[in-house]
């Protein structure tokens, strides 16, 4: 009889320390999870700011420019020139004798204001 009280002891000592296991791993994991997340955010961020006008075709840092309202990227190493989202859309929504301004204007032929 003493045996199967021990067996029961010790059964239940076992069940004890695999919940308390289980539950030291499982926050062991959300830690661990919560670091790499924060260190993923961490290391987009560097990049982000790595690249951070920076120019896609030379990698060279570009100039921001204001013609006719419409703010434009300029990379002066390779000479490309850059649209933001919705700016390209800007330009072509303005009148014909407008959009050639910007082009001459862009492409130095007359001062910009």
């Amino acid at each position: 009889m003493a045996f199967d009280t021990e067996d029961a002891r010790k059964g239940r000592e076992d069940g004890w320390f695999r919940q308390n296991e289980e539950k030291l791993i499982e926050q062991a994991r959300a830690k661990r999870e919560a670091a790499d997340r924060e260190k993923q955010g961490a290391a987009a961020e560097e990049r982000r700011k790595a690249h951070w006008r920076k120019c896609p075709k030379c990698g060279g840092d570009m100039n921001v420019e204001k013609i006719s309202d419409i703010e434009i990227e300029k990379c002066p190493s390779c000479e490309g020139v850059f649209f933001d989202r919705g700016e390209l859309e800007q330009l072509l929504l303005k009148q014909e004798g407008q959009r050639r301004g910007f082009f001459r204007k862009l492409m130095g032929f007359e001062e910009k204001p």
